[in-house]
């Protein structure tokens, strides 16, 4: 228990170091003086990809500091909203506290507590997780959607998604809403990712010598899907 403190008390005093480096830094650096909530976006996404690429080819060392990296712009942000009056970290850090404990039933009490045992399985887990954010959705459209517009399973899917991560978003999120999926067909046997990458690949490739864009034709797939299925609950 001594050592696990020590940590916890470590953690603190680098976090807030940090946070004192980029007050620092927003105060007497022009470069970061500049930055908005706008120009960091692009940062962010590759900072994300740049820690991915970690995960899949790097060590500990290079997982950590691109790991860092979304750190600082997580503190960044919070920073921006900090001088707007708007957020600061503690409150970003205390809502995700919140949305985890209110989110995972088979974990936590109401309160914050832990439960006495955890007997859920994942599939009851995945069940409650999405029913809650269902709840949250339901209670944000009160204040911010006009009564006409309906709910939509696909709520919270970014456009700005790549459209294969979109899709596969879009059709998870139509699964668990119990709408119609079609029945997906392939040219030929696919037993592992190995082969899915390839015949993904060979995709690209026919496309390209037809000189049609993957990424928007997908896209634009994935929308219609969103669509169609989104019309189907409400008939």
């Amino acid at each position: 228990m001594p050592e696990h403190n020590g940590r916890a008390r470590s953690t603190e005093v680098e976090l807030a170091r940090l946070v004192a480096v980029v007050q620092a830094l927003r105060e007497h650096c022009p470069w970061t003086a500049a930055l908005t909530h706008e120009s960091l976006t692009s940062y962010l996404v590759e900072e994300t990809h740049e820690f991915i690429e970690a995960l899949e080819h790097g060590n500990s060392s290079e997982i950590s500091g691109e790991l860092g990296d979304i750190l600082l712009q997580v503190v960044l942000h919070a920073r921006l909203g900090e001088e707007c009056g708007e957020f600061d970290l503690a409150m970003v850090a205390h809502g995700l506290s919140e949305k985890m404990i209110r989110r995972s039933p088979h974990v936590f009490h109401a309160n914050g507590t832990l439960q006495e045992s955890f007997p859920a399985t994942i599939a009851e887990i995945e069940e409650t997780w999405e029913r809650v954010k269902a709840q949250e959705r339901a209670a944000s459209r009160q204040n911010t959607v006009a009564p006409s517009q309906q709910w939509s399973p696909f709520a919270g899917i970014p456009h700005s998604l790549p459209a294969l991560a979109m899709a596969q978003k879009s059709v998870e999120r139509a699964r668990r809403a119990s709408l119609p999926v079609p029945a997906g067909t392939l040219p030929s046997p696919i037993e592992t990712e190995e082969d899915l990458g390839k015949a993904l690949f060979g995709v690209v490739l026919a496309a390209q010598g037809q000189g049609l864009d993957p990424e928007r034709a997908l896209r634009h797939a994935v929308q219609e899907f969103q669509e169609r299925s989104q019309g189907a609950s409400r008939q």
